[in-house]
Parts: structure tokens; sequence; C-alpha cells
């Protein structure tokens, strides 16, 4: 008889030939996951590089053009430019622009400065300078705000500003009974030309015209540059050219010294 039985494949072989394939393409997907990896490294060590370059490049651009805008009658440009130029050897983006606005900041007539870069390659200064209300001492100048600053070298007179003095760290407070002053007196057109405070506090004012008032304590100052001011209206006016000296330190009147001879004025 003839053996029917068809044969059957072989299961095992074709397991094992499958498990083979399977091997094969996992290896050659390891091979492409590791060299897309390493594509992936020099891609962005190539990008970091150029990137690195870029900056060291654009770090490096130097600061060709400084701008100086403002108002400037006592501040020169050139002294603004060789002030600043140490500060940009290290290129437009490394300059350190706090440091160069407080260097600029310490000249005598800068008030405040502003810095700021200007691409591609220049500085520009902002410059506003000091105004001087009164002179303080013998080469000190008094700002809006009662701030003392150094003028440097005179270059004008400044005869035609009021003088101020007084002790170290009385000019704020000066400033202040100076500007009242001014709004009490001017008025009747007295013009102060010099306030003077002493170490005890005490308030002397020369008039245009040579005419000093003794005014006293800080504290009193308005009341009795009122009090002279109404006595001045109803009676002394007409001789202001012949007053020396008046005495505001009465708690009821004043003292007027004339140039002549001496008289006692009351309200």
């Amino acid at each position: 008889m003839k053996n029917t039985r068809e044969k059957r494949p072989n299961r095992k072989s074709s397991k094992g030939a499958t498990r083979k394939s399977k091997a094969v393409m996992a290896k050659k997907t390891r091979s492409f996951a590791w060299l897309n990896r390493m594509l992936i490294l020099m891609a962005v060590v190539a990008v970091t590089a150029l990137a690195g370059k870029g900056y060291i490049a654009l770090h490096a651009i130097p600061v060709e053009h400084i701008i100086v805008s403002g108002k400037l009658e006592h501040t020169k440009t050139a002294a603004l430019e060789k002030m600043v130029r140490p500060a940009l050897v290290g290129g437009f983006l490394n300059a350190d622009l706090e440091r160069i606005r407080a260097q600029l900041q310490r000249l005598p007539w800068v008030y405040e400065v502003s810095v700021r870069r200007r691409w591609p390659n220049a500085l520009e200064l902002h410059v506003v300078e000091q105004l001087p209300i009164a002179r303080w001492g013998t080469d000190g100048f008094l700002n809006h705000e009662g701030v003392v600053f150094q003028s440097g070298e005179v270059e004008q007179d400044w005869s035609v500003l009021p003088l101020l003095r007084g002790p170290q760290g009385a000019a704020s407070a000066l400033m202040g009974i100076y500007q009242q002053a001014i709004e009490i007196l001017s008025p009747e057109k007295l013009i102060v030309k010099e306030l003077t405070v002493d170490d005890r506090g005490q308030v002397t004012a020369r008039l245009r015209g040579d005419t000093v008032l003794v005014i006293g304590g800080e504290d009193f100052v308005e009341e009795r540059l009122r009090r002279f001011v109404a006595v001045y209206r109803a009676e002394l006016a007409t001789e202001k050219d012949r007053i020396a000296r008046v005495d505001l330190r009465y708690q009821n009147g004043l003292a007027v010294d004339y140039r002549e001879s001496p008289r006692v004025a009351g309200l």
C-alpha cells in the first residue's frame, strides 16, 4: 500500500527562520537609530558652533559713533566722549551702560543722563544739565531741588544769582527759606540778594540796595517776613533807600536802623 499521508511542513524550521528574520530587522533598526542619533548630535554641534561664532562676532562689533543730545551750555561734547571711550573697548554689546551713566553723572554740570544703544554700532547719550537757582558759598551752586553741585571752572559771571550761605547740610532747608522769602517779598519788588543761616539757625537776608533783614530763627521766617511787609507797605516803602537794617526778632514789632538815625516802628 502506498503511504497516502501528505508530508507536513517542518514547523520547527519555519519558526526558526522567522526568529532569524526578526533578529536581523531589529539589528538594522538599532543601526538606523544609532545613525540618526549621530546625525542629530552632529547637527547640534554644528549649530552650536555657528551660534558661538555669531555670538562672539556680535559682541565684538565696535562702537563707531557716540551721539550726544540735549541742550548743553556748560558741558563739552568732547569731554563726554573722552569719558565714555574707555568703557567701549569691549564692543557694542559688552558696554556697561549703567557704569557709563554713573560716570557721566559725576560731571559738574550734569543733572541727569540716559545712555542707550542704537543699532548697529552707536551709543546715544541724552544729557540734562543742572539748572542753578542760587550760588552756594564761594564756588558752588544750588539747583532747583536745593542740591549743591560744584561748577568746576567759572565760565561766566553768576553774580546775578542770589548768594546762599550756611553750614554743611543746610542747603536744602535754606533753599526752602529762600523760596518762601521771594514769595512774600517779590510783590513789593524787594529782591533777596543774599541769604545766610548760621550754626545756631539764625537767618539773615540782604536785599538789593543792601538793606539787611535780621530774621532770626528758622521757625519764624514766614510770620516775621509778613509782619515786615505789612509795616513796609504802611510806613517804609517811601524811605526804602534810607533803610540800612531791620531787626524782625521782636514779638509785636520790628526795629529799623536808618543810614542817618535809628528809630523803632511797630504795628
